[in-house]
């Protein structure tokens, strides 16, 4: 393959990434208005939208549909290691701060990668395996979230949940009165302090994500909205496909495996968006938002993601997955759970973390 063949490829994959990501973020401000608009539970909603994380069960999807299961699974462990150890890590490097996180959380952080390991002992995850992960998700995921509801303090809830959920709430009565009193379309007094808020986030530090250039729903019909959700939906599947396809040539032009590119390259673009959903709550007071999303995620990839994978197509769990990949897993697991169970996040901890995940980049091409 010629050098500008490689770069085509090169562009096709980061195009694909994007779209990926972009469509991800109009289909959570589709879905959170149109849910609003339409009277659906909020609650309901932050169940979905925060215990799962679109972009990466879109790509690990796509690469087992079309027989690449190890770059499926590269996504998973890539995801995983680098919500731990870079979102976590330059978090405490940026901004140290402490937080008191409830201990069955951590428990649930530390234990929940057990079922996959032990189904992965034997060399391969099929479609079985991948039956009992993907129910496994949902009880674990309804757990979190009574004990949510139940507490004064949510920890699961992305930012933009939060809003959604807001909104919902808001007194009837309050929001028109706001509108009437705003005929220009202004936003309401809550709308426009969380505005300011992440106005200020921006400033600190530039924004990670694709937020601002989402097209802004508000005003619109709920069924308007579900329609840029359809379409949406649409743009996930164009993305994710030019990305898996472009993917390939690459990892098979510089002759390394689909699981290293997975685990590496292809997850560290598509995870940079973390970056904001850990760090900027971080900055802005809110730690126990960058917890929850930490855990929701951690969750989610290594039991509905990986047994989706599964389903799909039988994954070899042999060779590096037990040498290098589930190691680490393991390790950034237990130095994130033991900072979040000593109340601090350090720079010195933080620094390891990252260290980390620069070792397993290292490990993976060794």
């Amino acid at each position: 393959m010629s050098a500008a063949e490689l770069v085509g490829l090169a562009a096709l994959f980061l195009a694909g990434v994007v779209l990926v990501i972009w469509c991800v973020e109009v289909f959570i401000e589709a879905v959170a208005r149109s849910a609003v608009s339409l009277g659906i539970s909020g609650f309901f909603l932050a169940v979905v939208l925060a215990g799962i994380d679109l972009e990466n069960a879109i790509l690990g999807v796509t690469a087992a549909f079309v027989d690449l299961p190890d770059l499926a699974l590269g996504t998973v462990f890539g995801e995983s290691l680098f919500v731990l150890a870079v979102a976590v890590g330059v978090a405490g490097i940026t901004v140290p701060f402490r937080i008191d996180v409830p201990r069955s959380y951590l428990f649930v952080l530390v234990l929940v990668p057990l079922p996959a390991f032990a189904l992965s002992i034997d060399g391969t995850l099929d479609w079985v395996d991948g039956a009992i992960l993907t129910v496994l998700f949902v009880p674990l995921l309804a757990g979190i979230f009574w004990r949510e509801r139940r507490s004064e303090t949510t920890y699961l809830l992305s930012d933009e949940v939060e809003d959604a959920v807001d909104l919902e709430a808001k007194d009837p009565a309050e929001t028109n009165a706001t509108t009437e009193t705003e005929p220009n379309g202004g936003a309401s007094a809550l709308e426009g302090a969380r505005a300011d808020e992440r106005s200020a986030g921006r400033e600190r530090d530039p924004d990670l994500d694709l937020d601002e250039f989402v097209p802004d729903l508000e005003g619109k019909s709920g069924r308007f909205s579900l329609v840029v959700a359809l379409l949406a939906i649409v743009g996930m599947t164009v993305g994710s496909g030019l990305t898996v396809v472009s993917a390939e040539g690459i990892f098979v032009a510089l002759g390394i495996s689909g699981l290293a590119f997975g685990a590496t390259v292809l997850s560290f673009i598509a995870s940079i968006e973390e970056l904001a959903l850990t760090v900027e709550p971080v900055r802005q007071g809110r730690a126990h938002l960058a917890v929850g999303n930490v855990v929701g995620s951690t969750v989610f990839y290594v039991t509905a993601n990986v047994g989706i994978v599964a389903l799909l197509r039988p994954v070899d769990t042999g060779g590096a997955v037990m040498t290098v990949h589930w190691p680490f897993l393991a390790a950034c697991l237990l130095v994130v759970a033991g900072t979040l169970a000593r109340g601090r996040v350090t720079r010195t901890s933080g620094a390891v973390l990252v260290a980390l995940y620069v070792a397993y980049w290292i490990a993976n091409y060794a």
